[in-house]
This record gives structure tokens, sequence and C-alpha cells, in this order.
């Protein structure tokens, strides 16, 4: 059996795209409810296998400025794949850094456990270091696969209800700015200008890929009406915040009246508050499920009964992996000034990783270098993967045993010179 591991040809790219899952209409998510999901069911059914002109069109992304395939042969046959997207999350400063964003990943069912997969992610590692990216990405399909190649959830996300007879506001007082029911192209024009600003500011929220947007429109889906969609403007006349929803079909007299927030966006508080007003108080609705959100979402203390909105999902979203440890120690700002030398256990994946360091962190900038002190502590690199966009605890990670302190009061130091507030969020996954 000869293995070759190698980017794709101009040619292989419809061979490329027919070993993964959602091109023939199979599964791509665990069988397990999905927090991104807002329908009554655990997830949504997949689709039908793509067709000719799909494949044409997904050709010539997979080809395209920004992605980054690799593919497995074996004895000349494609039978496994996967891509890196050239991305940028947003890091505690707030600050941009690339990121290589892991995606489009299948080994065929005939070829599974030959080794495929960790040769696609290593050529992608050392491709992706080569590009000057110090941290990978991705959104896991199943959570126990990924930590095998130094990845960790580093950002998590909510699917939550609540009652409309529930929903009254703590404070009355009206938001400054005007409401708008927009249609798709209007929402076309409005989510890119909104999202960038948002993720200059929102620590984990990632840049969107080219087209993002571009499939809204104001169609009917199967037995679902159409996407709907609801602008804020501030005083200016400026967008400042947008959100699509839905009220899906339903066969359960208890599922009925349900309005699904897909997505929600805003700039600021007055634009946050004013979406949400509306969105709770929608006639002849009375339920309100929004998937994919923050695990701190700020409604929550809006409300006069912050009981009401109950979180009936939870899962991680983003998982990181530190590809270059020292670039990535410099990139990002820390909440708090810590001196601290830190053993990297052995990272066979990137073996420059491991070692000894002395982590200089403060406000102002960080150092990363190599010592030969006695550490301070002592952790893998799927770890640091968790704790580095600020959103996971130190001190949980040493008591489940996946950080060793050796000198008392070091666990603490990190997670205070790591932590970022509000929590990281990616709105979007991929």
């Amino acid at each position: 059996m000869t293995i070759e591991i190698r980017p794709i040809e101009p040619a292989e790219a419809h061979a490329y795209l027919k070993v993964l899952p959602y091109v023939n209409g199979l599964p791509h998510w665990e069988p397990a409810p999905a927090a991104w999901h807002g329908g009554p069911e655990a997830w949504p059914p997949p689709n039908a296998p793509a067709s000719a002109a799909q494949l044409d069109a997904w050709a010539e992304r997979v080809l395209g400025e920004g992605f980054h395939p690799q593919a497995a042969f074996v004895d000349g046959r494609l039978v496994g794949g996967s891509a890196m997207l050239a991305m940028d999350v947003t890091v505690p400063g707030p600050r941009p850094v690339a990121l290589g964003g892991v995606t489009a990943t299948a080994v065929s069912a005939t070829h599974r456990r030959r080794g495929l997969l960790r040769g696609l992610m290593q050529a992608m590692f050392d491709e992706a270091r080569a590009r000057g990216e110090a941290l990978a990405g991705l959104s896991a399909s199943e959570g126990g696969i990924y930590g095998l190649y130094g990845f960790a959830p580093a950002t998590r996300r909510t699917r939550w209800e609540l009652d409309r007879a529930e929903a009254a506001f703590a404070d009355a007082e009206p938001p400054a700015g005007e409401l708008e029911l927009a249609d798709a192209a209007t929402a076309r024009s409005v989510w890119p200008a909104v999202h960038a600003r948002v993720r200059r500011e929102r620590v984990g929220e990632l840049s969107p890929q080219p087209r993002r947007w571009d499939g809204l429109n104001d169609e009917p889906a199967g037995t679902f009406g159409p996407m709907r969609y609801l602008v804020h403007r501030d005083g200016s006349g400026t967008a400042d915040g947008i959100a699509q929803y839905r009220l899906p079909y339903a066969t359960r007299i208890e599922d009925t009246g349900t309005l699904v927030v897909e997505a929600l966006e805003a700039a600021t508080p007055d634009a946050y508050r004013a979406l949400w007003a509306l969105l709770t108080d929608f006639d002849l609705t009375r339920r309100i499920v929004a998937p994919a959100r923050p695990a701190d979402e700020p409604l929550r203390w809006m409300l006069r009964n912050p009981r009401a909105m109950r979180v009936t999902r939870q899962s991680d979203s983003l998982w990181l992996r530190i590809l270059d440890l020292p670039r990535a120690v410099q990139a990002r700002a820390y909440e708090a000034a810590a001196t601290l030398v830190v053993e990297v256990e052995a990272d066979p994946m990137a073996p420059s990783n491991a070692g000894t360091w002395r982590l200089e962190l403060s406000p102002d900038g960080a150092s990363c270098t190599r010592t030969t002190a006695a550490p301070d502590l002592t952790l893998p690199i799927q770890s640091l993967g968790a704790l580095y966009l600020g959103g996971m605890s130190a001190a949980l990670l040493a008591a489940a045993g996946r950080v060793r302190e050796h000198r008392a009061g070091a666990v603490a130091a990190l997670g205070r010179a790591l932590r970022t507030d509000p929590e990281p969020f990616n709105a979007f996954a991929f």
C-alpha cells in the first residue's frame, strides 16, 4: 500500500469533494442534540447529494484564494481530504491574528484508522507555520477526535429558550435608534459591515469567508417559511445591528408559535437591546429559541425574571491549536502581569513547542523564551490552546489534571493573566 499526502491538482477537485460527507448527503455532525440548531428536532436532516452544478461551484471555491486543501491518496486513489481556510481570529487586546481554519475534512469509511487523517493534519500544520499562522482552529464534528492532534475547546455556545409571557424587561426605557423589517438584499449588504464592527471588539470572533452572506434570500424552504430580517440603525441611519429569524412549521401543538433567532449581531448596546426587545415580543408567538449564542448572553440581565431564559443545550464551539508557541504568546495582550516558567509536554506534530519556556506577560506586551529554570507549571499543548483566548479556567483544568502546578500560586497567576471578560465567542462555525 502506497500512501501519499499532498495538495490537490485542479483536475482532482471533484474527487476531493466526493469524499466529504455533506457532499454525499451524509451526516456531518455527531448524532446528539446540537446547540447550533434551533428546530424542535436534535439536528436538521442532511441535504441531498450534491448535483453536478453544485460540485462545479464548490470546486471553484476549493481551488480559490485562501483555501488550502490537502488530500490523502492510497495507491493513487483519493480517499481522504482536509483543508485550511485563511482566517483571522480576534485575540485579547483586542487584535486580529492569522488563523488556519481546518474544514472540509473526511477519510473514506474504507480507509479509516490508517493514519491518513494524522498525515493530512501534519501537512496542513507544516504549511500553516510556513505561512506565518501561529494558530489553527476548527469546529469539531465529534468531540473525541481532534484532541489527538493538539486541539482543545476554546469557546462555547448555548441554545436557550424564553417564553414570551416571561420576557418582560426590567427597565422599560426605550433604546436609541430605529428598527427596520428588511428584505434579504438589505441583509446581505448590512451583515458584513456589522460583523466587521463586532469582531474588532469580541475576542474569539472570526473573519468571514468570501460570499458568506450571499445565500440569504426571501424564499421559503420546504415546509419552512422565508427567513426574516431585522435591522437596527443609529441616529445617523448607520446600521449597527442585525438579526435573522424564522417561524418554522410545526407538526406538534407544543411547537407552534416558536420564533427561532438564527443569528443576531449588534455593535452597540442600544442595537442589542432594541433587537431583542422586538424579537421577544412578536405578535402571535409564544416562545423564542436562540441557538449558537454566547454563554454570557447580556439579555439574561435585562429581563425582569433572569431565570426565565433557560439554557437547553450547550457545547464547545471553536477548538484551538497552538502551532508556534512564542508567536502565539506574543500576539495577544494580558489582563494581569505574570512571570511564569512553563513546561510544555512533548508535541509530536509541532515539536518546536515542547520544552521549558519563560513567559513574561503584561497588559503592555509579552515574551516567550526558552529557559533551563525549574518549571512552575507543566501542561500539554491542548491545555494552552483551551486557555489561549481567555474563556476557560486554569484552575478548572488543574483540577482535572490538565495543568500540574509545581509552585504554589502559579495556576492562579496564569489564570489571572489569561482570562478575558466577556467570555470569547464566535458567531459562526466553519
